[in-house]
């Protein structure tokens, strides 16, 4: 059996949404209860994780943007109408990041092999310089630049929410070193994530994107995570696996068309792990809005980085 960690922290639920937003705190409250039920929480190595400083932020974001959510007190959104900022907001989104850094230490030190970060806020549409799609700072890519300080060299990323990852996408997009993947539906938001988008000057080839019609469901996905996928990961020779993990995706979900099983979901795990053997791997937390889905299929996840 493989060591997985585990990485929540209470202070995640402190980051309070409107009444009705679907990005909650019930999400996390719900996932914790169903590892608990199925005595898979008793099976994980628990880590406490650490807040991301300015200079992890910096390093995906710009300094402008950093600073002035430093400094922000006042609630309120951010970009309109998607990300709320709350008292403990600031708190949470600098956990959350530094949920990553946590993560990369712990299987640097080798007391883990895997690790899944149960984290809100979400991270992968936040871009360089703005807050968006209920993402305050981009949790993946500032684990992705922290695990390169680490000596993972080749940081491969792969992005299952039913959302395109654009801000995870234009962060490294001149970038050989990290290779970013999303499957995701399309036209959907944000309207990013074309299929000719494959990265920019020397990160040209590095970008790839694979859009899923409305309706896609279990054989799209195997096809693509069993096929597509796993033969993109040994050519590209990583060091370590990012997952930016939505499930959104899943059949109950009530942001997507998307029609993925719990079952199917497991199946694109094994998909990924099985690609190179023993590669060390993260799963953070995106999206995911029907509680029940959600916390089935994040026990699926775990149960199959458990075994794979």
């Amino acid at each position: 059996m493989m060591s997985v960690g585990y990485i929540y922290d209470k202070l995640f639920l402190e980051h309070k949404t409107p009444a009705g937003h679907p990005e909650s705190k019930e999400r996390l409250i719900a996932i914790n209860r169903r590892l608990k039920e199925t005595g898979v929480w008793d099976r994980l190595v628990h880590i406490v994780p650490r807040k991301a400083a300015r200079d992890d932020l910096i390093a995906v974001h710009s300094s402008g943007y950093v600073d002035g959510i430093l400094r922000k007190t006042m609630p309120g959104f951010l970009d309109g109408g998607d990300t709320y900022f709350s008292e403990g907001t600031l708190d949470a989104s600098l956990l959350a990041a530094g949920s990553l850094l946590s993560a990369l230490d712990s299987i640097a030190d080798n007391k883990i092999s895997r690790c899944f970060c149960a984290v809100r806020p979400p991270g992968h549409h936040a871009e360089k310089n703005r807050s968006m799609g209920f993402c305050v700072f981009n949790n993946v890519a500032v684990g992705a630049r922290y695990a390169q300080k680490k000596g993972f060299e080749r940081v491969f990323i792969i992005d299952f929410d039913v959302h395109h990852g654009n801000g995870t996408e234009h962060i490294f997009e001149e970038d050989p070193t990290v290779f970013y993947f999303s499957t995701h539906q399309y036209p959907h938001y944000p309207g990013t994530g074309s299929e000719q988008s494959t990265g920019i000057g020397a990160g040209k080839g590095f970008n790839r994107n694979i859009q899923m019609a409305a309706g896609s469901g279990d054989e799209e996905y195997l096809y693509v995570y069993g096929k597509v996928l796993p033969e993109l990961i040994r050519k590209f020779k990583p060091s370590i696996l990012l997952i930016s993990a939505g499930y959104d995706i899943h059949i109950q979900d009530p942001l997507s068309q998307i029609r993925v099983t719990t079952a199917a979901i497991g199946s694109m795990v094994e998909g990924l792990l099985g690609a190179v053997s023993g590669l060390p791997s993260i799963f953070c937390l995106e999206g995911g809005y029907n509680l029940d889905g959600l916390s089935g299929a994040v026990v699926q996840t775990i149960e199959k980085m458990l075994v794979t």
